[in-house]
């Protein structure tokens, strides 16, 4: 089976997917008979490349790492570099549209405007865009089912950690009362880093340097990240659409490194903690600092790493941990989406 690829944006996931296409390519086909074929990209600073007959991946990649664009790419007789990302979705022969644009929390643009294109074209949409997931899913899940496609969205809460389609899938028939977790990495790793010893502005600075917090933090430390990814549970798994007000946030940027190690003395942590519960009164949600016991399964996860635990009424609790981020690991969230819609599969 030849499936058609056309992906707006072409950042750290967007390489990095196209990365392990390079790398898996016979495998996939192999494996699961599925051949695909990017006919199109669009970047707003990298520019536009679409081929009906389909890219040469490695010299798309080989481009950008000489130049930063797409401008080393050899001219070909059916290649076209003019559209923009609208006249890409549209005009391609793609038969999905990965969209991998950065996340705009405000208004979820433009990938909130590109995920509407795409499905009002008759194409399917596959994204880890936080933004469109978390202020237009049901608008979106309605413009796929009035144009028969899908909408497929795993990697915009654990990357490439199938938290979403566990739900779905294996916890089936099971009714799930709560989830709680540690969705934002960055705070993580700041809160594990002053438990050895730095403060938090020393710890922030070691993330800023590894790249785990962006040079404007704001999101990560003062819990919006982590609000958003709430916002996209508590419509995947209770099918319910909360608004972000109503959900209590308090970031970590108050706990001091005496904070942290006076927990530390009770055999306890802080952990920045989002949380949905279902009530009488509905979905509560919550994104606030805990001080949790070290029995506590979060207590145990370290670093810039996610984690997520379900309470379901006949499993008990179940609790996922993985990577919440990374080039390869968000990559790999566009592929598992990407097979299971050729699959026909959730």
């Amino acid at each position: 089976m030849k499936h058609k690829l056309a992906l707006i944006g072409f950042g750290t996931v967007g390489q990095g997917f196209v990365e392990i296409l390079v790398r898996e390519r016979e495998t996939l086909q192999e494996k699961y008979g599925i051949d695909f074929t990017v006919v199109a990209i669009s970047d707003m600073n990298k520019g536009t490349l679409s081929d009906p007959n389909g890219l040469n991946l490695p010299l798309v990649l080989e481009s950008v790492k000489l130049s930063g664009t797409f401008a080393q790419y050899p001219d070909t007789s059916g290649l076209v570099r003019e559209w923009d990302s609208f006249e890409t979705i549209r005009q391609s022969e793609a038969d999905t549209v990965l969209e991998a644009t950065y996340t705009n929390i405000a208004n979820g643009q433009p990938g909130l405007d590109h995920c509407r294109a795409a499905l009002e074209a008759g194409k399917n949409v596959v994204t880890t865009n936080k933004g469109p997931i978390a202020l237009g899913l049901d608008e979106l899940e309605r413009l796929a089912r009035d144009h028969g496609t899908r909408i497929l969205y795993e990697g915009s809460v654990m990357s490439g950690t199938p938290v979403l389609r566990l739900a779905q899938t294996s916890l089936a028939g099971d009714d799930i009362e709560m989830v709680r977790g540690i969705l934002n990495g960055t705070s993580n790793y700041i809160l594990t880093q002053m438990e050895e010893g730095l403060d938090f502005e020393e710890a922030l600075a070691e993330a800023q340097k590894l790249g785990y917090a962006e040079a404007d933090p704001t999101n990560d430390i003062d819990g919006y990240d982590a609000q958003f990814k709430l916002l996209i549970l508590s419509q995947a798994l209770f099918g319910v659409r909360i608004q972000k007000d109503d959900i209590f946030t308090l970031g970590v940027r108050h706990i001091s490194r005496d904070d942290v190690a006076k927990a530390h003395r009770e055999n306890r942590r802080y952990k920045l903690i989002a949380s949905l519960e279902k009530t009488s009164s509905g979905i509560v949600g919550r994104v606030a600092p805990e001080i949790i016991p070290w029995s506590d399964p979060l207590a145990g996860v370290f670093g810039a790493v996610n984690a997520l635990t379900y309470r379901c009424r006949l499993a008990g609790d179940i609790t996922v941990v993985g990577p919440g981020a990374g080039r390869t690991e968000t990559g790999f969230a566009l592929l598992i989406d990407c097979i299971n819609l050729c699959r026909g599969q959730i």
